[in-house]
């Protein structure tokens, strides 16, 4: 068994919808080699990031991706097979091009808008505000204008 650890430039880019993975993006690979009677199993994850647009509003858009993927390339002979070991080397690009392309979003989206604010949620600033009952906006003015020397003192003294 050997491990590896690997970061390798996507040679082109990979997606052909809203988002892909550009060229030369770099992918973070950590690959597990076993030797197995058929061949040799290959496991590991692949982390990388992926660029396009948000269906929602059409903004840019970028995020990580990581995958998860597992094969056995099977030693040359009579039955074929998906993968093959050619001269004693395993070819990952296929392997992992597919794992990602296949993990990436068909509609990508950010959060949207805060339906009161109108405001990105992706841009807000965390606070989440309850929205004011028009019936009750009368007494929220009240409690505005209310001086804040008169705060502490109780009803008796007012």
């Amino acid at each position: 068994m050997r491990e590896h650890q690997l970061t390798v430039p996507v040679p082109e880019a990979w997606g052909e919808g809203i988002v892909r993975i550009e060229k030369d993006r770099p992918v973070e690979l950590d690959v597990r080699l076993e030797s197995v009677h058929e061949g040799i199993l290959v496991s590991g994850t692949a982390e990388t990031e992926y660029e396009g647009e948000c269906s929602r509003c059409l903004r840019e858009i970028s995020q990580g991706v990581e995958v998860e993927f597992q094969e056995l390339f099977a030693y040359p002979g009579d039955e074929t097979s998906d993968f093959e070991l050619q001269d004693d080397h395993v070819d990952l690009e296929t392997l992992v091009r597919d794992a990602i392309v296949l993990s990436l979003p068909f509609q990508p989206d950010c959060p949207g808008l805060d339906p009161t604010t109108g405001v990105r949620l992706a841009e807000s600033s965390g606070e989440v505000q309850d929205p004011i009952d028009p019936r009750w906006a009368a007494l929220q003015k009240l409690t505005e204008t209310a001086p804040a020397s008169d705060a502490g003192l109780s009803r008796e003294e007012n």
